[in-house]
């Protein structure tokens, strides 16, 4: 996880050894407390736009996206530049959602929200029933390394397939490696400390080997 960012300038000056007056006093700057940290969770990628009156299609990455998409919803994005977005209208099409956001009036202005990300705060959505349960933006970004602590790469993105869940894992030599996330293969997860650790069967990484 990422800590406090650091405010260049936050630091107050030090304090005179003799009481100085009330004057001088009252016209330190006060310190105020850093608001904490936001912890944003993805639930959507917009795609290409639908129509000409400026819906977009979505890839869902949530499992409730009739909550998070419910009309009058405000999601974050990233770039931040192209939101807040408010949600006036949305629909299932497919495997994808189309959804209508406020102040996009048509097919150009839909367009330059593609692939945006859109995201809502870690704090809004309701716990995990289950403690093997993830968001895929807290995997994402994790450091992977095999049982005997050897580095393997790090988590680039997490793949829904039919089959199951899979962690993309970029190596450091830039080959990417489909890792099955489940306990047998992926033992243990530890957001806190950053890494997951990967216990591959035979095989298994030998897609992703550098070539020698």
């Amino acid at each position: 996880m990422a800590g406090r960012p650091r405010v260049a300038g936050s630091r107050r000056p030090p304090r005179p050894e003799s009481p100085e007056s009330p004057a001088l006093e009252a016209a330190l700057p006060a310190v105020q407390a850093l608001p904490e940290p936001r912890e944003l969770i993805v639930v959507g990628r917009i795609g290409r736009p639908q129509g000409i009156k400026g819906e977009v299609t979505v890839e869902v990455r949530t499992d409730d996206p009739d909550d998070r998409f419910a009309v009058g919803s405000v999601l974050t994005t990233d770039p931040p530049e192209r939101g807040p977005l408010t949600v006036t209208a949305a629909r299932q099409q497919g495997k994808y959602l189309v959804v209508h956001f406020d102040g996009v009036a048509d097919r150009n202005e839909a367009e330059r929200l593609r692939d945006t990300l859109v995201l809502v705060d870690l704090a809004d959505l309701p716990p995990l029933a289950d403690e093997d349960e993830y968001y895929d933006t807290q995997l994402v970004g994790l450091t992977a390394e095999l049982v005997d602590g050897a580095p393997l790469g790090e988590v680039a993105d997490v793949l829904h397939l039919p089959g199951g869940d899979v962690l993309v894992v970029r190596r450091s030599h830039g080959a990417e490696a489909l890792v099955p996330f489940v306990r047998a293969i992926v033992p243990i997860v530890d957001v806190p400390g950053g890494r997951v650790v990967v216990d591959p069967p035979v095989g298994l990484l030998d897609l992703s080997d550098p070539e020698t």
